[in-house]
């Protein structure tokens, strides 16, 4: 049987909890969240628990309205928070931290916010080009409403994550950021809040953003060209998808690699599209110039 974990919905009610832990030396790990938990969510709280032990592991619980432009889907975010409770509980979270909107931004919107830099115009940027504005900014105050020593971020979203650990590090804030694998459906498509809106056939087509991935990974080894027509083909050969990009970068996406030079080169593919209205991302390491361990992923004609 599991406990549930205590619920913060003030600041005051946080330190009340945390202060005294922390007086303690005990590390604190930081899972912040929009909530609408899943497997996904479960890994990064498993890996918050292992990094700090007994120390307490604070799960923030917050749909942030900052990151959210006219249109995007933030009325229709799910919020599910006595499930939440539940998934936290059996995960070992200590506190999950849910205030309300008049909690974290008590004047309203602020009128000081994290410039993300030029990464944030590009990717995701495109498309959405105050995202990530709001995402460095709640989470900067999470950080410093939690104070944590280190705080935990899925790869799927990983343009966020290399954001993120740029802000802990160039501000100087001192958390450590601490990237997990993205968690998948058995047929490979990563978890997402956002799969609930997939109708079956959707669900289905959505496949064929990680097998696209996969065939990129496969022919990595002949270059940076082959890696994205073996994406792109999937791709295009799919009715109903929607490509919003599909970029092959440098592993800090600094740079896009339009050519590899002699030797192996690490890299990150990254592609966004809609599928049946919905909009989903994922993402791959890739290793260029080196020859793949399998065959061909399934799917890959």
């Amino acid at each position: 049987m599991t406990s549930r974990p205590l619920l913060a919905t003030t600041r005051e009610e946080l330190s009340a909890v945390l202060e005294p832990r922390r007086q303690t030396g005990a590390r604190v790990a930081l899972v912040p969240t929009m909530g609408a938990l899943h497997e996904g969510h479960e890994a990064l709280l498993r890996l918050a628990r292992q990094r700090v032990a007994g120390g307490p592991v604070v799960a923030s619980i917050f749909v942030n309205p900052l990151q959210f432009a006219p249109g995007d889907d933030l009325d229709r975010y799910p919020r599910t928070l006595d499930a939440d409770l539940e998934v936290c509980g059996r995960e070992g979270v200590d506190v999950v931290f849910a205030p309300g909107v008049a909690e974290v931004y008590p004047e309203g919107d602020p009128l000081v916010t994290v410039d993300p830099g030029p990464l944030a115009a590009e990717l995701e940027g495109e498309s959405r080009p105050s995202h990530f504005r709001g995402v460095l900014t709640v989470v900067a105050k999470l950080f410093g409403l939690t104070r944590p020593d280190l705080a935990v971020f899925g790869e799927k979203d990983f343009q966020q994550l290399v954001l993120i650990r740029r802000m802990s590090r160039e501000l100087c804030i001192g958390v450590d950021v601490v990237g997990a694998p993205t968690v998948r459906e058995p047929d490979g498509l990563a978890l997402s809040s956002r799969n609930r809106f997939l109708d079956a056939e959707a669900r289905s087509r959505a496949t064929v953003l990680f097998r696209a991935l996969r065939a990129a990974a496969y022919h990595a080894s002949s270059g940076v060209d082959a890696a994205r027509d073996a994406a792109v083909r999937l791709l295009e050969g799919e009715p109903g998808v929607q490509v919003d990009y599909l970029s092959i970068r440098t592993p800090d996406l600094g740079h896009v690699i339009d050519a590899r030079g002699p030797g192996a080169t690490d890299a990150r593919i990254l592609v966004a599209a809609r599928v049946g209205g919905t909009r989903l991302i994922d993402n791959l390491p890739l290793a260029l110039g080196v020859d793949p361990l399998a065959g061909p992923p399934t799917g890959d004609r």
